[in-house]
């Protein structure tokens, strides 16, 4: 899938064109998937471009290099002043999706990589709108289960890291559902390949805990907040499979995927087969953060302009 790619990329601490960007063929993480990334969105609603949760996501980013030793040479602000002024800089006004990365370089096809190994860092943008169909999609348990801390670390988002989901994506595809969903080493629920999952049963609120290798995602912690100021009864725990066919509704949570409603679940019918009361609800309150019009939850925005 070509992007429609903003016109600068910020690498390396200057605004390139994109076409400028370039790695050599030796770069270690083309090889051995030493790379690191966030994904982040923000929002144009009329006004101004917002930024959702940067600094959550400046520091997951920092964090997640420092599982294997992989140094980012730029402060938390510069990559923040970076992510907000690559979207200046291309004028964005519209809402978007940013994709901050930095990976380790020409260090040969030594294994043994250490602070000292040399890193890039690259930010670019590009026109985002819904990455899933909001009127609820399909999903399917794959055979491959989701790895854990018995392998790799989890909560770190690396390249490497998804391939796992590319498999398990591939699997779903040809099964006929629009997206998969991951069982942990225990063969409970994980997540889906680039998402949290969260399912109602009898009003209560519920998500996989970390302890099922299921990422901390920064929307998925959202989610929780805004569901306990809504006095929802949210529980973090494991979830068996025969849950999910069983479960009143069925959502997922990423930044790409927002809130994306699962209607069908290993080929049989949620609830009504539409989006339940619970998750429009969360689909509403969290369109009306993103777009700035809830004051309550307005520090979790930062302004472009």
């Amino acid at each position: 899938m070509k992007l429609p790619l903003s016109k600068y990329v910020w690498f390396d601490g200057k605004y390139v064109p994109t076409e400028k960007a370039q790695v050599p063929i030796t770069t270690h993480a083309i090889h051995y998937g030493t790379s690191i990334f966030e994904g982040i969105r923000a929002y144009w609603n009329g006004k101004n471009l917002n930024v959702f949760r940067l600094d959550e996501h400046v520091k997951r980013f920092r964090r997640s290099g420092q599982f294997y030793n992989i140094s980012l040479n730029f402060s938390d602000q510069e990559i923040t002043d970076a992510v907000i002024g690559i979207c200046k800089k291309n004028k964005m006004k519209k809402s978007c999706y940013i994709r901050p990365f930095y990976f380790v370089g020409d260090y040969g096809i030594n294994l043994h990589v250490t602070e000292k190994a040399p890193t890039s860092v690259a930010i670019f943008t590009f026109p985002f709108g819904d990455l899933f169909n909001k009127n609820g999609i399909t999903a399917g348990v794959v055979s491959w289960r989701k790895f854990s801390d018995m392998s790799t670390p989890p909560q770190a988002k690396m390249g490497g890291n998804y391939l796992n989901s590319i498999i398990a994506t591939q699997e779903a595809k040809r099964n006929g559902f629009d997206e998969a969903i991951l069982l942990d080493h225990n063969g409970n629920v994980s997540e889906a390949p680039g998402e949290n999952i969260f399912i109602v049963r009898e009003g209560q609120l519920i998500t996989p805990s970390l302890a099922s290798s299921a990422l901390e995602g920064i929307t998925r912690d959202a989610i929780i907040k805004i569901g306990k100021d809504l006095d929802l009864d949210v529980i973090e725990r494991d979830i068996t499979r025969s849950e999910l066919t069983t479960s009143e509704e069925i959502f997922l949570t990423g930044t790409a995927a927002e809130i994306t409603p699962i209607i069908k679940m290993d080929s049989k019918q949620i609830g009504n087969g539409r989006p339940g009361d619970i998750t429009k609800k969360m689909m509403e309150e969290y369109s009306e953060i993103v777009m700035n019009k809830n004051d309550e939850y307005s520090h979790w925005l930062t302004e472009v302009y």
